[in-house]
C-alpha cells in the first residue's frame, strides 16, 4: 500500500491510493503485476459491468453491476479511490438521474471530509511519518533485541513486540512487515532459528498493531460505520495487547519444548548488559510517552480524540527534532509535513468514493435487500460472523485491508441490529479479520511481499527460503489468530470492556 518512506501513510506516493500493496515495486506479489492478460481479462469485465449496468431494468441489479464494474477496475489496478468514485458515479446516474448526481458531486467532498472526528487523521499520519524520520522504529527493535532476546524464543518475541508498535504507528502492515523483515530475518536466521519460524514471526508480527492506538484503520471505520472515534480507538487496546502476548507466549512455548527451531541448540551470543538494554531503552523514551500521551487521555477523558492527536503529534515533532539535530532536522520535519499532506489528502480522497459508495448503495436499495437476505437465512450472531470469517479470508487473496472494509462495511452495517453485533466491536473484528486475509496463502499479499524480499542476499544470508516455507510458516502461525478472533467472538467484552469504562 505504500513506499517504504511512506510507511506511516499508508497509501502511495502519488497520493492517490491503489488496491496494490507492495512496498517497491520490485516486491509486487506475482498476483498484482499487472501482467497484460490480467489487464484485458479486468478491462473486458469492467466493459461488460457498464453496459450490464445501463441495460439493467431493476435498481437491485443496477447495483450489483455498479459493484462488479467497481472490483473490475480495482483488479486494473485504477486506485481505490477512482473505481469507488467512478462506479459510484454511473450508477447513481442510471438509477437516479443527472439532478441527483450533481446533488451528491457537490455535497458528497464537503460532509465527507468535514466531521470534526475526522481531525484526528492527519495528526495520527504526520505523527508516524515524524517517528520514521527521526529513526525511533529502527531504535524500537534493538532495543526489543535487547530486552527479550535472552529468552527461550527470545527474537520472535522481540520481534512481535517490535511489529505491534510499528504497525500502530505507521498505519500501513505492508510496508511495516517490510522494514520489519529486512532487520529481523538476517538476524533470527543468524541466531540458528528455522527459516520458517523466522518468516512467520515477521509475517504476523503486524497482526496486532493496526488495532492499537494510533490506528488509522480504526479511524477510517469509525468515520464509515458512524461511530465515536475515541471509544473505537480503545477498543482495539485490549484486543491488540492480548493477541500479541498470545504470540510471544507461544515462541516462549517454541523455545522451550523445540529448542531447535530457536537456535537452541547453538552457542548463544553473549547476554546483552543490563547498561546495553537501558541504552537502548533511553533510545526510545519518547515512543512510551507518546502512547501514554495518547491512550491515557483518551481513555481518562483529558484529551477528545483530536486533542490527543494534537499533543501526540507535538511530542512526535519535538522528538524529531531531537534526533536529527545533526541531520537538518528542518528537512526531516519539512518532508514529513509534506508527505503528511498528501497522505491525508489521499486517505480522504477515499473517504470520498466510500461516502459516494453509501450513497449508490441506499438509492439501489442495494444496503437493505442484503440486509433482509441474511435476516431471512436466519442466521445467529456466531454464525453470521464465522461467514464473515470465510468472506475476509477470500477477499485478503485479492484486497488490502483497507479496501475490504470500505467496500464491505456499508453493506452489511444495516445488518448489524437483526444478528445482534455492537458496531464498536465490528470494527475491531473486522480490522483483525482482514490483516488475517492479507496474510492467509495461497495468495495473502504479505505472503509475497515476504517471499521476494526473501530473494534478496542481504535477508536470506545464504539460506534458501522457498515460498512453500513461506506457507507452511504461515500454517503454523495463522491458526492462532483465527482462535483469537473466535474468542472475540464468544467474548465480545475482550473489545467493549475498556470503552465501557473509559470517559472517552
Amino acid at each position: 500500500m505504500s513506499h517504504i518512506a511512506h510507511v506511516g501513510t499508508g497509501v502511495p506516493e502519488d497520493g492517490t491510493g491503489t488496491s496494490g500493496n507492495s512496498p517497491e515495486s520490485a516486491d509486487r506479489p506475482p498476483h498484482r503485476s499487472g501482467v497484460p492478460v490480467g489487464f484485458l481479462i479486468s478491462l473486458g469485465v469492467s466493459v461488460g459491468c457498464t453496459i450490464g449496468l445501463f441495460t439493467s431494468v431493476s435498481d437491485i441489479a443496477s447495483g450489483l453491476w455498479t459493484i462488479g464494474l467497481m472490483l473490475a477496475l480495482m483488479f486494473m489496478g485504477a486506485p481505490i479511490a477512482v473505481s469507488l468514485m467512478l462506479a459510484s458515479a454511473l450508477g447513481i446516474y442510471y438509477v437516479s438521474g443527472s439532478m441527483a448526481l450533481t446533488n451528491v458531486l457537490s455535497t458528497t467532498a464537503f460532509s465527507a471530509s468535514s466531521s470534526w472526528s475526522m481531525t484526528v487523521l492527519p495528526l495520527f499520519i504526520f505523527m508516524g511519518l515524524l517517528l520514521t524520520q527521526a529513526g525511533i522504529t529502527q531504535k524500537l527493535y534493538r532495543a526489543t533485541e535487547l530486552w527479550f532476546g535472552w529468552l527461550p524464543g527470545g527474537f520472535g518475541i522481540g520481534t512481535t513486540a517490535a511489529g505491534a508498535g510499528l504497525a500502530s504507528v505507521s498505519g500501513s502492515t505492508i510496508g511495516m512487515t517490510y522494514a520489519l523483515g529486512r532487520a529481523g530475518i538476517p538476524e533470527m536466521l543468524r541466531a540458528g532459528y528455522d527459516r520458517r519460524v523466522a518468516v512467520g514471526t515477521v509475517i504476523t508480527a503486524g497482526l496486532p498493531g493496526q488495532l492499537i492506538p494510533p490506528s488509522i484503520l480504526l479511524v477510517v471505520y469509525a468515520g464509515i460505520a458512524s461511530v465515536p472515534v475515541g471509544p473505537q480507538l480503545i477498543a482495539g487496546v485490549l484486543p491488540g495487547v492480548a493477541i500479541a502476548v498470545m504470540y510471544a507466549a507461544a515462541f516462549f512455548l517454541i523455545g522451550v519444548f523445540l529448542p531447535k527451531m530457536v537456535g537452541r541448540n547453538k552457542a548463544r551470543p553473549g547476554v546483552a548488559s543490563w547498561s546495553e538494554r537501558f541504552r537502548a531503552l533511553a533510545g526510545i523514551w519518547g515512543f512510551p510517552l507518546i502512547m501514554i500521551v495518547l491512550f491515557g487521555g483518551m481513555f481518562s477523558g483529558i484529551f477528545t480524540p483530536s486533542e490527543a492527536g494534537a499533543a501526540a503529534a507535538g511530542m512526535a515533532l519535538v522528538l524529531a527534532i531531537v534526533y536529527t539535530w545533526r541531520d537538518r532536522p528542518l528537512a526531516q520535519v519539512t518532508s514529513a509535513a509534506m508527505n503528511a499532506v498528501r497522505a491525508t489528502a489521499a486517505v480522504f480522497f477515499i473517504l470520498i468514493g466510500a461516502h459516494m459508495l453509501t450513497r449508490l448503495l441506499a438509492v439501489t436499495g442495494l444496503a437493505e435487500s442484503v440486509a433482509g437476505f441474511i435476516t431471512d437465512l436466519g442466521l445467529g450472531r456466531v454464525a453470521f460472523l464465522c461467514l464473515l470469517i470465510v468472506l475476509y479470508v477470500f477477499m485478503g487473496m485479492f484486497f488490502d485491508t483497507l479496501a475490504m472494509v470500505l467496500l464491505t462495511v456499508p453493506v452489511l452495517m444495516p445488518t448489524f441490529a437483526a444478528v445482534g453485533v455492537d458496531p464498536l466491536w465490528f470494527g475491531v473484528f473486522v480490522v483483525l479479520l482482514g490483516e488475517i486475509g492479507m496474510a492467509t496463502p495461497p495468495v495473502g499479499v504479505l505472503s509475497y511481499v515476504v517471499y521476494n524480499l526473501c530473494k534478496r542476499r542481504e535477508v536470506n544470508i545464504g539460506t534458501r527460503i522457498s515460498l512453500n516455507d513461506v506457507f507452511v510458516s504461515l500454517i503454523w502461525f495463522l491458526p492462532l489468530a483465527i482462535v483469537f478472533l473466535l474468542l472475540l467472538i464468544l467474548w465480545p467484552d475482550l473489545a467493549l470492556w475498556l470503552p465501557s469504562i473509559s470517559n472517552a
